[in-house]
């Protein structure tokens, strides 16, 4: 067994593939799994694959029950809209003084209450990192309008490529037209827009919305 996760390890994790999420990393260890099936080991009648469809039948079934892999408990929402898990702070739409249920899992934080997943973050392993997301900070940035351009979410999201451009396109353009508050206020209801809606479906109107020259028609 040390042997083969040696093999594996050296042949599909070295050098150490950069992924920008976990997702996509899953994906690629998948695929070097599915690919490593058809390897025959040196003295083996079989090829990996096939030796484990035989030994496959001679498994005891999967419990039909499992168990919750995470760590839970009850942080209080500070004035920031954040909840602190371990040394992080994860954003979410909950007014501060509030304490949510969070469950710390080994890929994702989620932050539930009365029963409802609120916000899901990707788990950061840093140490005294803020962890944002947009959505959750809308309604006050709509009584901010400044604050947009350069507060901590959207750059957030653009790291993550969660702000595609199109989006900047449409904004700078209601800016020309209607001036700086006014034109972000716009852009802001769109959002709000695209929070309730769905954000492909948002995406995909602005950029048909921005190839027609119909940008207004997106505003109203």
């Amino acid at each position: 067994m040390e042997g083969e996760a040696g093999y594996f390890r050296r042949n599909h994790r070295v050098p150490i593939p950069q992924m920008k999420d976990l997702e996509e990393l899953n994906a690629l260890l998948r695929e070097a799994c599915q690919a490593d099936e058809q390897r025959r080991i040196a003295g083996k009648p079989h090829a990996v694959g096939e030796a484990m469809a035989m030994e496959r039948k001679h498994l005891l079934p999967l419990a039909t029950e499992g168990f919750d892999l995470a760590e839970s408990g009850f942080p209080v929402v500070d004035g920031k809209g954040c909840v602190k898990v371990r040394t992080n702070g994860y954003s979410t739409p909950l007014r501060p003084g509030t304490r949510p249920r969070v469950k710390l899992r080994p890929a994702y934080v989620e932050i539930g209450q009365e029963r409802e997943c609120v916000a899901r973050h990707e788990r950061h392993f840093g140490r005294g990192e803020q962890v944002l997301d947009l959505e959750h900070y809308l309604e006050v940035l709509e009584h901010k309008l400044g604050a947009l351009a350069g507060s901590r979410p959207l750059a957030q999201w653009r790291e993550r490529g969660r702000w595609p451009e199109s989006f900047d396109q449409l904004w700078q353009s209601l800016q020309e037209r209607h001036g700086r508050q006014a034109g972000t206020r716009e852009m802001i209801e769109l959002l709000l827009l695209g929070k309730r809606q769905g954000w492909e479906r948002l995406r995909r109107a602005v950029e048909e919305a921005l190839q027609l020259g119909a940008t207004a028609e997106v505003a109203s």
